[in-house]
């Protein structure tokens, strides 16, 4: 600094300058040298250094380098820099003049602060990326964990620059709050509880990024878009966004069809209603025509068969031989407890198509056959006509 200073008073000497504006030529000259220093600290910062340590990451086998020390990380550092500068020569501009000097240096400093937490918290962003597999339990845990840091780093940004516009040590004020931790615990007990949930819903593996969620008791039913520690955000299938508090989803039940998606069959669960007055003996007549048109085997006719035995056999072996559906899990028809609309007949199966359309359109037409056949077995779905 000092040779700063006495390269601008030989300039001046040199100039030929007198008298009361010598100090004005001083300071000016001081600032306009201040701000030429700053800016090239942040051209040989950007267009040198930058581009060095980028290329060497390249070069480099490893693959956390480029993650953690990519452009964005780099460019924020380098905006500290001409800051870093501009404080270190202050007290040599404005030496003279105390109270320019002071205001001049506590906002510089908050300057400081302020990008130095911005350039944490998107070091910290970089860490995320270190984890490629999409939704797994680490990249997941790692999203967490980079959130309480990024709020440790932003409180504790919060209290430094609080400490330097009241000039107050940091560690005074950091002392202080141990006196007002319980207060704190009370205004902030919803942010902590949870910070605390969304550590335990990513930790437990409770649900990932893309699975399908449903929470009971409120519109929720689509695909888990993003988890942080506050939120969870959620596509419905109507494309409405929606976010619940991972503190709801601990605390309360939800359904993740994850194992449905990644297992070998969607479920269909679904019940119609005969007449039970259609339910009878098979005669002679009906075994007749079972047997010329190839529903029923000579086996299955013998004796005296019911119609609603007959058919449930029939869509058994129907649903058993349909490449849809997957044979290796659960068929069943079987009927239920009756009701006054009928006997309800609860098909019970799985598909091997799981996209919903597809799952949608193949259950349409399997349900449109049992009700298409239903009549040539006797039977008669229930159907409630109004009171004429």
């Amino acid at each position: 600094m000092d040779t700063i200073r006495i390269f601008i008073d030989n300039l001046i000497e040199l100039t030929g300058i007198t008298g009361s504006t010598v100090p004005v030529v001083r300071h000016t000259l001081l600032v306009v040298v201040t701000m030429l220093l700053a800016w090239l600290a942040f051209i040989i910062c950007h267009r040198v250094l930058v581009p060095f340590i980028l290329k060497v990451t390249n070069k480099t086998t490893a693959v956390w380098d480029d993650i953690l020390f990519n452009r964005t990380v780099l460019l924020s550092a380098c905006r500290i820099v001409p800051a870093i500068v501009v404080w270190q020569l202050l007290p040599l501009i404005f030496h003279q003049f105390p109270l320019v000097h002071e205001a001049l240096t506590r906002l510089t400093s908050i300057y400081i602060v302020v990008m130095s937490v911005r350039l944490a918290v998107v070091f910290i962003d970089s860490f995320r990326y270190i984890e490629p597999r999409i939704g797994s339990s680490s990249q997941q845990y790692i999203q967490s964990f980079c959130g309480v840091l990024k709020i440790v780093a932003i409180f504790i940004g919060v209290i430094i620059t609080l400490s330097v516009i009241i000039n107050r040590s940091p560690l005074t004020l950091f002392a202080g709050l141990g006196a007002t931790s319980a207060v704190l615990m009370l205004v902030f007990k919803d942010t902590i509880e949870g910070l605390v949930a969304g550590i335990r819903l990513t930790s437990n593996e409770m649900v990932h990024k893309g699975d399908w969620i449903t929470v009971q008791g409120t519109a929720i039913d689509g695909v888990v878009q993003e988890i942080s520690l506050t939120t969870v955000k959620v596509q419905n299938f109507d494309n409405t966004i929606l976010t619940v508090s991972p503190l709801t989803l601990v605390n309360g039940s939800f359904q993740n069809w994850k194992g449905m998606t990644q297992g070998d069959g969607r479920r269909v669960n679904r019940n119609f209603y005969l007449d039970f007055r259609s339910i009878v003996v098979a005669d002679e007549a009906l075994k007749r025509r079972l047997s010329e048109q190839g529903l029923c085997t000579e086996e299955e006719l013998k004796g005296n068969p019911v119609n609603l035995r007959l058919y449930r056999n029939y869509m058994e072996c129907y649903l058993r031989n349909r490449p849809e559906v997957n044979s290796d899990m659960t068929i069943l028809v079987r009927q239920q407890e009756a009701t006054d609309h009928g006997l309800p007949i609860n098909f019970y199966f799985f598909l091997r198509n799981k996209e919903w359309e597809n799952y949608e359109h193949t259950m349409s037409d399997l349900m449109e056959h049992a009700y298409a056949v239903a009549p040539l077995f006797g039977l008669r779905i229930y159907q409630k006509y109004p009171v004429q």
